[in-house]
């Protein structure tokens, strides 16, 4: 996961250098020396929120204040997490209709596809070891040096990634606490163990997945604008999830239904939380807060030519 440390800037965009035409003399002069503007690409419209729930700049600055900002934020997170269902809209129950299905469809074929794999010794230590990627002992420290990052580097919008990472884990670790607890379901590995609930055991939803899907979820809808680090993101989460079935730690379906609570709350995080004044993606240019912005500029009529740059270390 410490990947996302070394991606998180690679997209840089230069403007192309456009010729413009001779005027005419009957131009004025002040329309001779006129910069032309590189295309500008259509911004997004920012998620509606609540004013006093987005993660300032200001704020994420100094510990204290960020400390303050991050328990108002995450215990509003677990009300809207939790009265979730009766405020959906239709897109939304879409979707979970789709993921409950599937969940409900692969509760009737775990203990057969459980079964499917040869289940040696040797595929349950290496898959338990390579789940361990999405342990919250691994995903805490790299979601607070992404802070600590943001704070050397007077970064906004890393430290803004790093506060709502760890958000977004201990939200994802709650809810399939909470879920575990109540469900009970027996693990794969019990022996005579066939997957029954309320068996005060914790294999529904399965936690690993549930909290590295929530990572990777804030992770690249934070950095949107890349690919690099979005295909990082998800292939680790897959790979976490992929491992916990193999390590017959959980079944199929509680790997289905913990990664898919676990995007949508980073997803929920994200949209909450976010300050749209420093994602490049919701202004109309974008650019970068450590390569200037190179722009050309033509003065036919007096035969003048140019390169204006501009730097913006607010983005």
């Amino acid at each position: 996961m410490g990947a996302f440390l070394f991606f998180a800037f690679m997209a840089i965009q230069n403007p192309p250098a456009v010729e413009v035409p001779a005027e005419p003399q009957s131009q004025t002069k002040s329309a001779e020396t006129e910069a032309l503007e590189p295309p500008q690409k259509p911004a997004e419209t920012p998620p509606q929120q609540t004013p006093e729930q987005v993660l300032q700049p200001t704020e994420t600055k100094h510990l204290p204040s960020a400390g303050r900002k991050f328990v108002a934020n995450f215990v509003s997170d677990q009300k809207g997490i939790w009265t979730s269902p009766f405020h959906m809209n239709r897109e939304e129950a879409k979707w979970w209709l789709l993921f409950g299905g599937g969940t409900a469809i692969l509760i009737a074929t775990d203990h057969r596809t459980s079964q499917s794999l040869p289940n040696t010794v040797r595929q349950v230590a290496f898959s338990r070891d390579v789940s361990q990627i999405g342990a919250v002992y691994t995903t805490l420290p790299v979601a607070g040096a992404l802070y600590l990052y943001g704070r050397a580097a007077d970064d906004p919008h890393t430290r803004e990634a790093g506060i709502l990472g760890t958000e977004a884990l201990l939200d994802g670790f709650v809810v399939s606490s909470v879920l575990k607890y109540a469900a009970g379901r027996e693990r794969p590995n019990v022996p005579g163990g066939s997957g029954r609930f309320f068996q005060r055991q914790r294999s529904f939803p399965s936690g690993h997945a549930t909290m590295s899907w929530a990572f990777a979820s804030l992770i690249a809808h934070e950095y949107k604008g890349g690919k690099v680090v979005p295909i990082i993101a998800y292939s680790l989460a897959g790979t976490v999830s992929v491992a916990r079935f193999t390590a017959q730690q959980h079944f199929a379906s509680d790997i289905i239904a913990g990664g898919a609570m676990g995007w949508f709350i980073g997803k929920f995080v994200f949209e909450r939380h976010l300050d749209p004044a420093i994602h490049k993606r919701y202004s109309t240019k974008e650019v970068n807060a450590y390569i200037p912005e190179i722009n050309p500029v033509f003065m036919p009529a007096s035969h003048e030519y140019a390169l204006s740059l501009a730097w913006h270390p607010g983005d």
